[in-house]
């Protein structure tokens, strides 16, 4: 039996470029075409949808969406259209695109930073709210890109005085003695992930002056012990590197006016055999004290190429069919 159709009208406000929202030659137009099955006619300033109710009811709140973010001065880009219409697609939760791809955290380089999905915009918004927050979850989730911008953001609003990023140095184990150069020189390899993004939200110029002046610090998680940080923004990254009593060493070092974020991937840990992570077990410990939260991410929240979001459902697969077989 054929599913009943429906007609919906959308009026774009006069003021509003159509090729803004449609693209340069159809291009965002022609992709919300092949992505639901429904027709769509642009006559002058508007917009009508046929199709089955569901869809045509998807496409309109996804035309809405896109005009939303045009009226909050956002430029959409094929990659912005493509988000809202997989997170349409998606249909999760109450929460629109608009409001998570509108949620600027910072602007650089001409170019804003937001969350791109509904998990993305559920950590960020969990680092807002509460004092400590993990986010948990495989490469390319933007959990250590999205934190660090919301560290940049609070400096700049002096929400705090200080950011610190951290990460064990586990892969170089005890050897750091027989690397050449000085301890910074032998640690700078493992610290580049933190530079990286930091420098992709900060002047270089400007950054190396705050670095200077300890208005910004990267160093490795043993240097954080016997330290208390007051009004500091400190990042943990690959915390799944950290021993159970380095990740109480880590949370103790928490003083006044300071908010932690820590990240990791549970998955990727380089630990040696034997060895439990203190991510693995840190969860059980915390889980319900007020101002901590954890946050999930997963496949659907990588926001790399395609075929990054296909690899790591791949391996999910595989290894939860592994521990059945051995269950």
């Amino acid at each position: 039996m054929a599913r009943a159709s429906t007609q919906i009208k959308i009026l774009v406000p006069g003021h509003q470029p159509m090729v803004a929202l449609l693209g340069q030659r159809d291009e965002f137009l022609k992709a919300v075409e092949a992505a639901f099955e429904c027709e769509i006619v642009v006559r002058g300033n508007e917009i009508t949808i046929t199709g089955p109710e569901p869809e045509a009811e998807r496409v309109g709140r996804l035309f809405e969406d896109l005009i939303t973010l045009l009226q909050g001065g956002h430029t959409l880009t094929r990659a912005s259209v493509g988000q809202t219409i997989e997170l349409i697609k998606a249909d999760d939760g109450d929460v629109r695109p608009a409001q998570i791809l509108g949620d600027v955290l910072l602007t650089s380089r001409g170019t804003s930073i937001s969350p791109k999905t509904l998990g993305q915009k559920r950590y960020v918004d969990a680092i807002r709210n509460n004092t400590v927050t993990f986010a948990i979850g495989p490469a390319g989730t933007g959990k250590t890109y999205l934190a660090v911008a919301t560290a940049v953001k609070a400096l700049h609003g002096r929400e705090v005085s200080r950011i610190i990023l951290t990460r064990p140095a586990v892969e170089a184990g005890e050897r750091l003695g027989f690397l050449p150069g000085t301890l910074y020189e032998k640690i700078d390899p493992y610290m580049k992930p933190l530079y990286d993004a930091l420098y992709e939200m900060t002047d270089a110029d400007a950054l190396q002056r705050l670095m200077e002046r300890g208005t910004v610090e990267v160093a490795p998680l043993a240097f954080m012990r016997g330290r208390t940080l007051n009004h500091s923004f400190i990042i943990l990254d690959e915390a799944q590197n950290t021993s159970p009593e380095q990740m109480k060493m880590f949370l103790t070092r928490l003083g006044f006016g300071s908010k932690a974020v820590i990240n990791g991937d549970a998955t990727q840990t380089d630990l040696p055999p034997g060895q439990r992570s203190g991510l693995a077990v840190v969860e059980e410990i915390l889980a319900g004290i007020e101002g901590i939260e954890f946050i999930h991410l997963g496949g659907r929240d990588v926001v790399r190429h395609k075929i990054v979001q296909d690899i790591v459902e791949a391996y999910r697969v595989y290894t939860e069919g592994q521990a059945a077989e051995g269950r």
